[in-house]
């Protein structure tokens, strides 16, 4: 299901594709659970090990992760071209996973929260910062028209 709920939310903040890397098979049916159909807009690519990953050309490649050097995500620049991997529910990314990312971010949080949740709040992150929206207002509340 958090694949299914990963695949809408990208689509929705207009990702140009969405992956797995050596997901269980329940887990690779599971954008069936997308209500919004977003396997038939955004591309899904499977692959059974990292090795097998490719990525487009300068495509940096972004782990998020709970790490003590990971950089906290309200302070990170996101890369123009990135991809972002994040590890399956109650596990983490590989050490194989970690050392093939350019950078790696973490949440805020005080523990692990849900994978879908989790690149949720990457992908807003990343539409906030590239997304050229006016700055805050320095009062509460939203700009006047």
């Amino acid at each position: 299901m958090n694949l299914g709920a990963l695949m809408r939310t990208a689509n929705a903040f207009g990702a140009s594709f969405v992956f797995s890397v050596d997901a269980e098979h329940k887990v690779r049916d599971a954008y069936r659970a997308d209500t919004s159909k977003s396997f038939e807009h955004v591309p899904y690519y499977q692959w059974d090990t990292i090795n097998e990953m490719a990525l487009p050309r300068s495509c940096q490649l972004v782990g998020v992760e709970l790490t003590d050097d990971a950089v906290m995500l309200p302070s990170f620049r996101h890369p123009a071209a990135a991809a972002y991997v994040l590890g399956r529910e109650k596990g983490d990314l590989t050490p194989e996973m970690l050392a093939r990312c350019d950078h790696v971010v973490k949440i805020p949080t005080r523990f692990c929260i849900n994978v879908s949740l989790a690149g949720a709040l990457v992908m807003y992150d990343r539409h906030l910062a590239m997304g050229g929206h006016a700055p805050r207002p320095i009062m509460p509340g939203g700009p006047k028209s």
